[in-house]
């Protein structure tokens, strides 16, 4: 018989992370070795300047480290370095990136207070000039990046590819004596339009340390074999994300599914998740979701995480997911502060368990948790800290007790001058 060792893999994370040229947008490095970057984008008329700088310091406040903003006219062009300046103004130093499609050579020559407020351009190849214009109107972009030292985004979109790269492509392949599907052109067009636009950057002069591709579909499956094949092609860094994923879970899961597998193959350096807001929602919803991707996968660590009981039948009281519903909104409104108030405080972990089955093996794995009693037994809920118990709690505050244990635990071990606690074995 095997010994246990033998039959064990000791293989576990992601694949290595593929190397890509860092570029720096604003005061965040992008590629390299540097974290995976979370984005966003605004949804507001960039031309109202109060609404904009409400939604961009919300998102930066939210934990999106670069915010995209839509520079599509004239008007939005003049608003961006007002945007910029009643940001600094508040204390909001998010890099901005300007979306631009179809007269973005134009608007960033006639509005240079705007090429210089912006951290980064981005480029769509498939509409940034078309027939003759099209090399002319990407060049003067790219002049216009040099000149003013910008990093820029060149990124394809199968919604919006460029239909000339893409017909010459399909008339190639049904001339060719092994055809694939019109789905395979299509994905080599993608890739190939954000290479040959990246080529094209290069020879104008501007460095692999100022370019970004990406190449975003809305099909998980078209997107893992793009990027899989975009990343074994350059070192460029790469920003993932799905295009219109879609609202609600659909999105989520979606985005989720396709970007985990990437990033667990070690490809990707900046990602947005790309929801539908829900009627009235809150945008910041997909810098969350792009935060947890990121830790749940344990790439990153942004907010405490709270490690909470489904429920069974052993479970029929609702308090342990009243309280650990309340303990993950207080962390979410509370983390702007924290981060500030409390370094380090992103690593924490609380377990808040229904029953005495999993509940103080698990409360004994996280930093704080509680074992609420279940259905049947003893009406007492014993608290562990750094895997020791400290407490049982009883009556009816059990829940207001135990998050101001919880309060009182971070000020502790995160507040200043406190030393980290050091977790027992037991």
């Amino acid at each position: 018989m095997k010994n246990v060792s033998d039959q064990m893999s000791d293989v576990s994370g992601p694949a290595p992370r593929r190397v890509s040229v860092p570029v720096k947008v604003g005061s965040v490095v992008v590629g390299g070795d540097a974290p995976v970057v979370v984005q966003s984008m605004t949804n507001t008329d960039t031309a109202d300047i109060d609404s904009t700088v409400a939604q961009v310091s919300s998102l930066a406040r939210a934990g999106s480290e670069i915010v995209r903003i839509t520079v599509d006219r004239e008007e939005a062009a003049a608003a961006v370095p007002k945007i910029r300046e009643r940001l600094e103004r508040i204390g909001v130093f998010v890099p901005l990136v300007g979306d631009f499609h179809y007269i973005g050579h134009k608007l960033l020559a006639d509005h240079p207070a705007c090429a210089e407020a912006l951290a980064k351009y981005r480029i769509n190849p498939g509409n940034v000039g078309f027939k003759d214009k099209r090399d002319t109107q990407f060049s003067q972009i790219i002049d216009i990046a040099l000149k003013h030292d910008k990093p820029v985004r060149i990124g394809v979109n199968w919604g919006s590819l460029d239909q000339e790269l893409l017909t010459r492509f399909m008339d190639e392949n049904a001339n060719s004596a092994r055809p694939v599907s019109a789905a395979a052109v299509m994905r080599e067009a993608i890739i190939r339009s954000g290479l040959l636009s990246a080529e094209r950057a290069e020879e104008l002069g501007m460095g692999r340390d100022k370019i970004i591709l990406s190449a975003k579909v809305s099909q998980v499956q078209d997107l893992i074999s793009v990027y899989s094949e975009l990343g074994r092609r350059c070192d460029y860094a790469l920003h993932l994300g799905l295009t219109e994923a879609g609202m609600g879970s659909k999105g989520i899961v979606a985005s989720s599914a396709s970007m985990g597998i990437l990033l667990q193959q070690g490809i990707g350096d900046t990602i947005r998740v790309s929801l539908t807001p829900e009627p009235g929602g809150d945008r910041t919803r997909e810098v969350q979701v792009a935060q947890e991707l990121l830790q749940t996968m344990g790439f990153r660590s942004f907010v405490p995480v709270v490690a909470a009981c489904p429920g069974c039948g052993r479970t029929t009281s609702t308090v342990f997911q009243e309280l650990a519903s309340d303990i993950e909104e207080n962390i979410r409104v509370s983390m702007p502060e924290w981060r500030e108030k409390y370094p380090g405080v992103e690593a924490l972990q609380v377990a808040v368990m229904g029953c005495i089955v999993n509940g103080p093996g698990e409360s004994k794995h996280a930093d704080i948790g509680i074992s609420l009693p279940g259905t049947g037994e003893t009406p007492a809920a014993p608290v562990f800290v750094d895997g020791k118990k400290v407490a049982t709690l009883r009556g009816p505050a059990i829940a207001d007790d135990f998050k101001n244990m919880v309060a009182d635990y971070i000020e502790q071990r995160f507040g200043q001058g406190a030393k980290p606690a050091m977790k027992s074995a037991s």
